[in-house]
């Protein structure tokens, strides 16, 4: 039996990123909470997120990141040998927006994949970029994280909803003679399962559903079921307390074991780019990694919120056309959310 031929390296060729037109103000979302511009910034850092109109999709988005990608890369779609998007925010259980992307881009008959791995689903594509690449599983990956998290969020909802933004970010993995992707730290706690998620699940829908029929009313169904104000849909929330305290003592730990396990010491590094959640997590990070003022930090968060699967990517393309001298150098990435999942590893920046 014959085995594909392993290659030792991989890297990141090429980063592209969508960010939708419309930009909401902190003073916009407080029309629908209890809050100020003020506190906003000082809790979370953020002034502004992107949100996408309704005539532009999760796939939209991921197809907009993905070509600039591709062309940065210097690769043709239908060299690609995989093709993974992150996202949990994709209306279909299935197909997945994976296919729909490679179709879109010309990349059929390339494997097709959806991660549902939240803020940690790019940092587990590119786990799975690097081993398909280095297993002579695929020559070319495309890795996306594109969210459109507007589309989950009850906008009177305080723990989560102000925090969301939409966007794409992507990023083509290929074959390399040196080392490009370090290993990869990534792992979960779902003893921590119910601390970020939906409201309710699909069945609570198709309850719904069925009151409504035996009412003969979807009216009397949806009085029903929104006495207590929340939403019919399911929509996101979270314990930001508990998730906050998990991510400031737990996540500096797995970026050092990423350092670690990459042979890298923080004053090698030329770049940090955290998941984009709360900019008080990633000061505290900062300090626990006690990274030098050499380290050039992505805070994307103050304008573009928390994006999910697509926050890092995002953050690290904007760091790139801010700083190009950063081309070629290292980055220390780290995603970690609903799951809770985390994921971390450290890579040559394109």
């Amino acid at each position: 039996m014959r085995q594909s031929q392993l290659r030792e390296h991989s890297r990141i060729l090429g980063m592209g990123a969508f960010r939708p037109d419309v930009i909401v103000t902190n003073d916009d979302v407080c029309q629908w909470i209890e809050s100020s511009d003020e506190w906003i910034r000082q809790r979370t850092g953020i002034v502004t997120r992107h949100r996408a109109g309704a005539d532009t999709s999760v796939v939209d988005m991921a197809e907009g990141a993905a070509n600039e990608a591709l062309q940065k890369a210097g690769i043709e779609a239908s060299q690609l040998g995989a093709v993974i998007v992150s996202t949990v925010s994709h209306p279909y259980a299935t197909p997945s927006a994976a296919a729909a992307l490679a179709d879109r881009l010309g990349a059929t008959p390339a494997p097709a994949f959806d991660i549902s791995a939240a803020c940690a689903g790019y940092c587990y594509g590119i786990a799975q970029g690097d081993a398909l690449v280095r297993s002579g599983a695929a020559e070319y990956v495309l890795v996306v994280g594109a969210e459109k998290l507007s589309d989950v969020i009850d906008n009177s909802e305080r723990t989560i909803s102000f925090l969301l933004g939409d966007g794409a970010g992507a990023v083509v993995i290929g074959p390399s003679d040196t080392p490009g992707i370090g290993p990869s730290v990534w792992g979960s706690d779902g003893s921590k399962w119910d601390v970020i998620g939906m409201t309710h699940s699909l069945n609570d829908v198709r309850e719904l559903s069925l009151a409504a029929e035996a009412a003969g009313s979807l009216s009397a169904a949806a009085e029903e079921r929104t006495e207590d104000g929340k939403k019919l849909w399911p929509t996101l929330r979270q314990d930001g307390q508990s998730v906050f305290r998990w991510a400031v003592w737990e996540m500096a730990k797995v970026a050092k074991r990423a350092l670690d396990e990459a042979g890298v010491k923080p004053e090698e590094l030329a770049a940090f780019v955290p998941h984009q959640a709360n900019m008080r997590i990633i000061d505290e990070m900062i300090k626990q990694l006690k990274l030098p003022e050499s380290v050039v930090v992505a805070r994307d968060i103050a304008d573009a919120g928390n994006t999910s699967a697509a926050s890092i990517p995002l953050a690290a393309h904007r760091l790139l056309q801010e700083n190009p001298q950063l081309s070629g150098g290292l980055a220390l990435q780290i995603g970690f959310g609903a799951g809770l999942v985390f994921g971390a590893q450290v890579v040559v920046l394109p």
